[in-house]
Order: C-alpha cells, then sequence, then structure tokens
C-alpha cells in the first residue's frame, strides 16, 4: 500500500499541486468539522469506554464540492500517543483511497498534535457523504467531540448496517479543494450545539439543520460547521477546555470563516450539582463574551449571539441560575455586543411559563432540546441570500 500512498502525495502537493484538478480558483476549505475534546472515559459495565483493535467508520456529509480531499486527525487533548493504520477515504460511488500522512499510510498521534493527510483526489459534490475508516489496533479513548460512528472488530471494513454509536473519535476535519465560494459560519457552543439529544444518525442537530435550510434557500451561499463539545463552557474548563481557550483552534485555525454563531453560558451560570455552590456571575460570562468577541474581529469575522435557552424544570435550575440567564439574555439583546442577535430563548420558551421550554421541544432533562426543538433553533437566524 505505501507505494500507491507515495504516488498519491507526489501527485497532490498541497496547495502547490499541479495536477488536472487544479485550477485558479480553487482554494481549500474546512467541509465538515469536529472540535477535539478531552476523553470522557465513560463506563460501560464497570469497563472503559475504549476502543481496541478495532475499525472506526463515520459516515461524514461534506459541506461543498471538491476537487480534492484532506483529512484531519486529532490527538491535540490527548494524553498518550494513538497509532491508527488501515486509513481509507471513500465516495459514495464507492470509489476508495488509501490515506497517507507525509507519504507515511501508518500514523502514530502524540498527545497535542494534530495531523492532515495528503490531497486525495476526488471529486465530490456538495452534500455528498464521504466516508472515514480507520483502523485503533491499541488500547485508546477517542479524542474528539462525540459523533456517530459504526464499529467493527480488527482491520476489516465496517459494514453498512452495522449499528451507529455515538462516540468520541479521532476525524476532527475534512477539507475540500474547491470553486465554491460560500460564506463560513461556525455555531460554536456546548452540548446545545453539538446537538447531544438529537436522534443518532438524522443530522437533525441545529446547525445541520440550518445548513439545509440555508442551502435550499440561497444556494451554494452558506456552509454551517458544527463546533460544539459537550460540557463546554465560557468561564472555567469543565469537560473541555473553556470557550476563550479553545478558540483558536477550533475557530480561527479553520480557512475561510466569515461568521461566528455563539450560544454559551448555561453550563456556568447552573450549580454544580450542590444548590450551595452556585454558578458563574453573569458579569464573568459577559467578559467572556467580549473577549471572544474582540479577537474574532481582529479577523474580520461577524460575531452573532445567541440568547440562552430557558431549562427550568432541569436538575441545576434555580432563582439565582435563571436571574443570571435573564441579565445575560438582556445583555445580548441590547449591550451592543454582538454584531447580530440569534433569538434562541425566544424561539423555544414556554409563553405561559418562559423560563421554561415549550412543550414538545425539550428533551425529558428539560434542559436539551429535542428533535423539534433544534428545529426551531435552526428557523431563528437569518441570513441573507448572497448571489440574490
Amino acid at each position: 500500500m505505501r507505494w500507491r500512498a507515495r504516488a498519491v502525495a507526489t501527485a497532490l502537493l498541497a496547495l502547490g499541486w499541479s495536477g488536472p484538478a487544479a485550477s485558479q480558483d480553487a482554494h481549500w476549505l474546512p467541509a465538515w468539522i469536529a472540535s477535539a475534546a478531552p476523553p470522557r472515559f465513560d463506563v460501560i459495565d464497570g469497563a472503559p469506554l475504549i476502543y481496541r483493535d478495532q475499525t472506526i467508520r463515520q459516515d461524514l456529509r461534506v459541506g461543498v464540492s471538491a476537487r480534492a480531499l484532506r483529512v484531519r486527525l486529532s490527538n491535540e487533548l490527548g494524553t498518550a500517543p494513538v497509532r491508527l493504520r488501515s486509513l481509507r477515504l471513500s465516495s459514495q460511488a464507492g470509489e476508495v483511497h488509501i490515506l497517507s500522512f507525509s507519504s507515511e499510510a501508518e500514523v502514530t498521534l502524540e498527545p497535542g498534535v494534530a495531523l492532515i493527510s495528503d490531497p486525495v483526489e476526488m471529486a465530490v459534490d456538495r452534500g455528498e457523504v464521504v466516508t472515514v475508516s480507520l483502523h485503533v489496533p491499541e488500547a485508546a479513548p477517542g479524542v474528539v467531540r462525540r459523533t456517530p460512528v459504526r464499529l467493527g472488530l480488527g482491520g476489516a471494513a465496517v459494514a453498512d448496517d452495522a449499528p451507529l454509536e455515538r462516540r468520541q473519535g479521532f476525524v476532527s476535519a475534512i477539507y475540500a479543494l474547491t470553486d465554491d465560494r460560500p460564506a463560513v459560519v461556525v455555531a460554536l457552543g456546548d452540548s446545545i450545539t453539538e446537538g447531544a439529544t438529537a436522534t443518532l444518525g438524522a443530522e437533525a442537530d441545529w446547525p445541520a439543520v440550518l445548513n439545509r435550510r440555508l442551502e435550499q434557500q440561497c444556494p451554494g451561499d452558506y456552509l454551517v460547521l458544527n463546533a460544539g463539545i459537550s460540557g463546554n463552557q465560557v468561564v472555567r474548563d469543565g469537560r473541555s477546555p473553556n470557550v476563550r481557550s479553545r478558540l483558536d483552534r477550533d475557530v480561527m485555525s479553520l480557512p475561510g470563516v466569515t461568521h461566528v454563531i455563539l450560544i454559551e453560558g448555561i453550563n456556568d451560570i447552573r450549580h454544580d450539582g450542590n444548590p450551595a455552590n452556585p454558578g458563574r456571575d453573569p458579569d464573568e460570562v459577559l467578559a467572556g463574551y467580549r473577549q471572544v468577541v474582540a479577537r474574532l474581529k481582529l479577523r474580520g469575522v461577524q460575531v452573532l449571539g445567541g440568547t440562552l435557552t430557558p431549562f427550568a424544570g432541569s436538575e441545576r435550575h434555580d432563582d439565582r441560575s435563571e436571574a443570571s440567564r435573564q441579565t445575560i439574555n438582556q445583555a445580548i439583546r441590547d449591550g451592543g455586543i454582538f454584531d447580530r442577535i440569534v433569538d434562541f430563548d425566544a424561539a423555544l420558551r414556554d409563553p405561559v411559563r418562559p423560563e421554561a421550554m415549550a412543550e414538545g421541544t425539550h428533551r425529558d432533562d428539560r434542559l436539551h432540546p429535542n428533535d423539534d426543538g433544534y428545529r426551531r433553533m435552526a428557523m431563528t437566524p437569518t441570513f441573507p441570500c448572497l448571489q440574490s
């Protein structure tokens, strides 16, 4: 296999490549992303949930058309080396390519490291699904946010009908060499943005629904990417580095970003499970917003502020956290922090009991939306068609 990997790498030399797919108009854009996240070390039947001599298959929908693709692997927040082999990229038409990284077909991801594959010449339509498969021979936890995956034993190809699981993995981005020139919108948030409670495999998280809606209204004008991580916070680290500390890695490192929709803060203002330990003060959260906005504005990125969604009835809701939410939302709406406002609160709140989500829009925990709640969120942001 190594001779083939070297041949591909030689033929497609990054941006200077002069192969048949090259074009003066072509440029690299992120076509799909998943933010790095520390391993969760979830436990099932008393055993840690890790990969061991398994192949991970991810079916990923790319947001732009492509002449070629590159795959980004991450161990940036891992604590031990991860060896990966049998890395493959496949199209819907059944075209299969062996992935190489600096001409090597097997890689070891050291802690703190991300690697980008050599370009693979592959014609892909906007909205097409591509499949990334990789074999994890030794025990290792996933170190990228949870996404739907299919698993198989050993290094064999994973069947189409293998059951879906929501697991952390290692693929953090797919980059596309494309002639498309969409506005690139990054949804930056916590589990509500990640889509932790959306129907598995249905692409029902609000960024995915928003992407489909904009594609229908303004074909080719927008690309919406999901940079949500469950448990993320503005002020302090929770299950992942706080939004200020991950901004460079998860947003600014991406080529072509034009807009960010920020919706974070619920995990900051809630108590930690003990009401005697209250959440962060609203002023701390708002100061964090201003730092994020200031850094993005230096890059010319427009920042949309998402109001915090209602969560009365959830286990960590109390009078103090509700007062904090109202203070933060008022500042988002009227404080001049953001270029524009996305009123997710108004989209989801119960008209009779506005501190809670409307019936039929939430999961049992009353903190996370269900698929209809995510759909309502996706109907809220308004973007003009750029080519009309």
